[in-house]
């Protein structure tokens, strides 16, 4: 079982407070084993079958939640855990269009554990497509190559900023310099 320590907490509880992160990439203890943690695609995460239902809980895991070699982990300097995601294990649930300093357009993303990304050439967005249903699933990579899916409303939302791409290529958006088509 995954032992957080008062330190572990108490780190996590100044990332929240100042915005950082633990080093998770730095960090590369032995696997300890599975834990019964699920995120859900919806962006629920789920302890033992019953949802976690503290935002602060949910951030403290977001914040040691390392992604290698296809499977998912939470990680402490000593601890390695894996766990099971549906999808992504962020979801975007919130956007907005603004315009820079300079007038270029800027996309901010917001996801269910509240972080705030903008979308550019350090964290671009992406569209897959399922072959069997063609149903689009767009995602926005967060940090540490850990995506957020975007929810159905907020694709709907950047849909509707759509414009043609350079020399008439696909429909997308563009956001600090950078074009994602969205077909």
């Amino acid at each position: 079982m995954l032992q957080l320590s008062l330190d572990d907490i108490r780190a996590g509880a100044e990332r929240t407070r100042d915005g950082g992160l633990p080093p998770v990439e730095r960090w590369d203890p032995p696997l300890s084993g599975d834990i019964d943690i699920r995120i859900a695609r919806d962006g629920t995460w789920y302890h033992e079958g019953g949802p976690i239902e503290r935002l602060k809980l949910v951030q403290l895991f977001a914040s040691i939640l390392k992604y290698e070699d296809g499977e998912y982990f939470l990680v402490t300097p000593v601890e390695k855990w894996r766990i099971q995601v549906e999808d992504a294990p962020f979801l975007v649930v919130a956007m907005e269009a603004e315009h820079d300093s300079g007038g270029d357009p800027r996309l901010v993303f917001t996801t269910n554990t509240g972080d705030q990304v903008v979308a550019g050439p350090d964290h671009p967005l992406r569209v897959s497509v399922d072959p069997d249903s063609a149903e689009p699933a767009p995602y926005l990579l967060v940090r540490r190559n850990l995506e957020a899916l975007l929810s159905r409303a907020v694709f709907y939302q950047l849909a509707e900023l759509a414009e043609p791409g350079p020399q008439g290529s696909a429909y997308g958006v563009t956001s600090q310099g950078a074009f994602f088509p969205l077909a």
